[in-house]
């Protein structure tokens, strides 16, 4: 048995976080910040109150072959995670509408197959962020029921549209390198990356941050920017 300490399971909406901007999942990873404003709120409305009606009607041909699981807790030992999927459609082997059979299944792991569904503001749109987050909670359900998570989707709020996302080598290797990377925030010694805050780099999606009170992109992205040129100065 090892005597090692075991690492602190990151959420899963942290690597959301981290892949849309290194420094905002540091602030809160690091610095313990969490604010809130318009467009967080109607986040959480989004996931709390998820609009089940627009997304039902885009599955209502399947449903006799689907059971759905609905904020479903999920984790991985390997990854170091955890979190809860939105929505987790469970295709059965031999469809049945009974209750107690689909309980069965479920603890039994006898799924034929497992789709994690995201729900997000906004309009239809790829992101990476939101990609990389999918395929997380797919690499959980994948370690916990032994089930082959192939693909995920992502349901759009305003639009009530769903985006299928493939889960592609190249997805899970962006997703996993990313989780390290949010670990070694925690623990700098577990890698090579410094374990300072990233430095802020100011964009136009920077405004409608919630935390951009906290970071002040413009003023220390100008601030770094100047302290290299100053350290130029004096490098042979």
């Amino acid at each position: 048995m090892s005597d090692s300490p075991e690492r602190e399971a990151l959420p899963l909406s942290l690597l959301n976080d981290y892949l849309y901007c290194p420094r905002r999942a540091a602030l809160k990873i690091v610095e313990g910040w969490r604010e809130a404003n318009v467009h967080t709120e109607r986040g959480d409305i989004v996931h709390e109150h998820a609009d089940l009606r627009g997304y039902e009607s885009q599955i209502s041909n399947l449903k006799s072959q689907i059971v759905t699981l609905r904020a479903l807790p999920v984790f991985s030992e390997r990854l170091g995670l955890s979190g809860k999927c939105d929505i987790v459609e469970g295709e059965l082997r031999s469809p049945s509408t009974n209750l107690k059979s689909q309980i069965s299944d479920l603890k039994s792991g006898s799924f034929a197959a497992l789709r994690p569904v995201e729900f997000k503001l906004g309009k239809r749109r790829k992101w990476e962020n939101d990609d990389a987050q999918l395929c997380a909670q797919a690499l959980c359900l994948e370690e916990m029921f032994g089930v082959p998570v192939p693909r995920g989707a992502v349901f759009h709020a305003d639009s009530k549209r769903r985006r299928e996302v493939e889960f592609t080598p190249e997805l899970r290797a962006t997703t996993e390198k990313a989780i390290t990377e949010l670990h070694a925030l925690l623990d700098p010694q577990l890698s090579t990356i410094n374990s300072q805050l990233p430095p802020a780099v100011f964009k136009p999606a920077c405004e409608e941050c919630s935390l951009y009170e906290i970071c002040l992109p413009q003023v220390t992205s100008q601030t770094e920017r100047l302290r290299r040129a100053a350290r130029s100065l004096f490098e042979i």
